[in-house]
């Protein structure tokens, strides 16, 4: 797809002005320049051509926003001159994969003073004899160099700390949100454990008066047997007496 009928479809019925980001990677560029990027896009602050066949950047508008550009894997040997003029607040500049051979061709990066990380990989100046202490020296402002500093400590991934502290973030409303569940949980088993106990308690109660209405009725019916016992004792005494009497 050619690069000026990308950043239309990029557009995404937005004008310019409304643009903050822009990619348009692996497109093509008809001619190795840019083509449909125009000064309207001044709130542009992200610019992504990867692999867009770029030769030459003598055609970039003036983007006075710009903090982060990407134009790795181009044809580009020249013409950075154009990145001082048009993006002066440059921090991040990606121009790996690209065909810059000497020290020279990056002194126009001088007057990009706010510049702190520069990528140079896989261009061939990186071959030159102390290239990294000449880059640091040429551009004292830089920070880091292929993604390290001058005592080689690594650059921090801003968008990985980004997604950590999202992450962290994401993980403490999930980790409260299961606590209010369990809590939810432990009240309900509270409840129900409560319920419990007390049927118990009821059903024990029910149980025990069960207990006490049966040793009634059992000791109701030993009584019943005594008096049943001492009236039949009584009763044979009584026929007992009447013999007697008959006898005399």
């Amino acid at each position: 797809m050619e690069m000026k009928k990308r950043i239309s479809l990029e557009l995404r019925n937005r004008t310019p002005v409304e643009v903050a980001e822009l990619v348009v990677d692996n497109c093509r560029s008809s001619d190795g320049e840019i083509e449909g990027l125009t000064d309207e896009f001044k709130e542009l602050e992200f610019l992504s051509m990867v692999n867009v066949g770029l030769t030459s950047l003598a055609k970039l508008p003036t983007l006075p926003k710009l903090r982060k550009l990407e134009l790795s894997d181009n044809n580009i040997s020249g013409s950075l001159e154009t990145l001082a003029e048009k993006c002066a607040n440059l921090t991040y500049l990606n121009l790996s994969g690209n065909k810059f051979k000497e020290l020279s061709t990056l002194e126009a990066l001088q007057n990009l003073k706010n510049l702190k990380s520069l990528d140079l990989f896989n261009c061939e100046i990186t071959t030159l004899e102390d290239y990294r202490e000449s880059i640091f020296e040429l551009l004292p402002q830089v920070t880091y160099l292929d993604g390290f500093d001058a005592e080689d400590n690594e650059a921090p991934d801003s968008e990985a700390d980004d997604d950590d502290e999202d992450g962290e973030e994401g993980a403490g409303q999930l980790g409260e949100y299961e606590e209010e569940e369990e809590d939810e949980e432990g009240s309900e088993g509270g409840e129900v454990g409560l319920s419990y106990l007390m049927k118990e308690d009821i059903q024990d109660e029910e149980d025990d008066g069960d207990y006490v209405e049966e040793e009634e009725e059992e000791e109701g019916e030993e009584e019943e047997a005594e008096v049943q016992g001492e009236k039949r004792k009584r009763d044979a005494e009584d026929e007992g007496e009447d013999d007697d009497e008959d006898d005399d």
